[in-house]
């Protein structure tokens, strides 16, 4: 997952309260630092996915491969 996988995936499943939650939520599973801080400091944004949603209890069916864009069909 790269990092503009992951502010997709955000805005899909937080919508409009997503930006604050990734500024301002401490995760403790990445070293109580917030999404944007652990992201800044090397921690793989799948990563960070996971513990964001861990943290917010977003369902596991909602947690794998969200933030993807579909390959275009040729």
């Amino acid at each position: 997952m790269r990092r503009s996988e992951f502010l997709r995936a955000v805005e899909a499943e937080f919508g409009a309260r997503g930006d604050a939650l990734v500024a301002d939520l401490v995760l403790s599973a990445v070293g109580a630092r917030t999404a944007a801080q652990a992201m800044d400091s090397g921690v793989p944004p799948r990563e960070v996915w996971l513990a964001l949603c861990a943290e917010m209890d977003v369902p596991e069916s909602r947690r794998y491969g969200a933030g993807r864009i579909e390959q275009k069909r040729r």
